[in-house]
């Protein structure tokens, strides 16, 4: 009995060994492709086994994961290793399959005013140390920045200019001039932020230091400058064929989106009714107003029409022209007045007759 005990525990023993031997080893027909780099593992083998349809297949997936997983897992033990804080790492090769990117290559950031005139003239920056000698407390200190060499604001005594007012506080000043300079460095970059966002600016107002304006940049920058006073604009001067600017009307006023609810109401009742209701809603004095316009047009076109009538009629043409009533000595004709043509009256008189030739006129043929 204990003989058999004994080899059956060695059968056992056995038999658990190619357990782990077959969890470690896999066979495959076509050898997978490996990219230790990226921990990719290829495998192109066809899916015989999952095209059977079944309650298996999720089972067959698993066990085809696992497979390719020991495989690939099996292949980084054969990189060389190190120990790194009491940890075995092993070393990846340089990655073979480029994968895409997540995000787009980021572009190079847009140079500022000054570097593009540094470029323009060829300039060069030039390196300094951060460190600088102090001669005031014999230590080497930072040239920027806090506990800065030469730091003038820790001075206790400040010597009054020769120019300027002896009651002046000159800290104050010294401290007004640094927070004006400070805002003067924020302007700067966030010029140089909407330049590179090719972002106006507002106060700008259109306009470039170099370059043609056109007439709608120059008409912005006008009415910037007439609002640019104390009153807003409200007492300047205009020109005498100067249009009124767009957007200076009344703004619209909206009804708040809650608070008032009575008046909500109401308006919305006003406008179903309004909507529902058959015959359209008469403004009388709205109707009255036009009608009264419109006659007073026709009124106005009948007698315009009249009195260009009455010019052609009675009107001067021109030099030496013919005109009806006008006096003969300016070349028109007229009945009855003298030069014209007079009624009939005796031969004797002047008058023309057949066969007989007037005196001083031209013989007729």
């Amino acid at each position: 009995m204990e003989g058999q005990s004994v080899e059956a525990l060695l059968v056992k023993a056995e038999q658990d060994e190619a357990e782990k031997l077959r969890c470690i080893t896999v066979h495959k027909e076509l050898e997978l492709e490996f990219d230790l780099g990226n921990l990719l593992a290829s495998d192109r083998n066809p899916p015989t086994t999952l095209r059977r349809a079944g309650p298996t297949q999720e089972a067959d997936l698993r066990a085809l994961a696992r497979d390719n997983t020991q495989l690939l897992i099996n292949q980084m033990w054969q990189l060389p290793t190190e120990r790194v804080e009491e940890a075995l790492v092993a070393r990846l090769p340089e990655p073979t399959t480029r994968l895409p990117r997540e995000k787009p290559v980021p572009r190079p950031r847009p140079l500022t005013r000054w570097q593009q005139f540094a470029r323009l003239k060829g300039i060069r920056p030039k390196k300094k140390t951060n460190l600088v000698w102090d001669e005031v407390t014999g230590q080497w200190r930072r040239r920027w920045g806090y506990k800065r060499a030469r730091d003038d604001t820790k001075e206790w005594l400040i010597e009054v200019p020769g120019g300027a007012d002896p009651m002046e506080d000159q800290f104050a000043k010294r401290i007004q001039a640094k927070k004006e300079r400070v805002a003067k460095n924020e302007l700067n970059r966030l010029r140089n932020l909407a330049r590179a966002h090719k972002v106006q600016m507002p106060s700008t107002a259109g306009l470039h230091p170099t370059g043609h304006q056109s007439k709608e940049e120059l008409g912005r920058a006008m009415q910037v400058a007439k609002v640019s006073t104390a009153s807003v604009g409200r007492f300047q001067e205009r020109l005498p064929k100067e249009k009124e600017p767009r957007g200076s009307g009344k703004k619209r006023k909206f009804q708040p989106l809650f608070g008032d609810f009575a008046a909500e109401k109401k308006n919305q009742l006003e406008l179903l009714r309004v909507m529902n209701s058959k015959k359209p809603q008469l403004d009388v004095t709205r109707a009255t107003n036009k009608q009264m316009r419109e006659e007073d047009q026709e009124a106005a076109a009948k007698r315009r029409q009249m009195s260009q009538k009455g010019k052609r009629k009675g009107g001067r043409q021109g030099p030496g022209g013919k005109r009806k009533g006008g006096p003969p000595s300016q070349g028109g004709k007229r009945k009855g007045g003298p030069g014209g043509k007079m009624p009939s009256r005796p031969p004797g008189l002047g008058g023309k007759r057949k066969g007989v030739q007037p005196q001083g006129g031209k013989k007729r043929k």
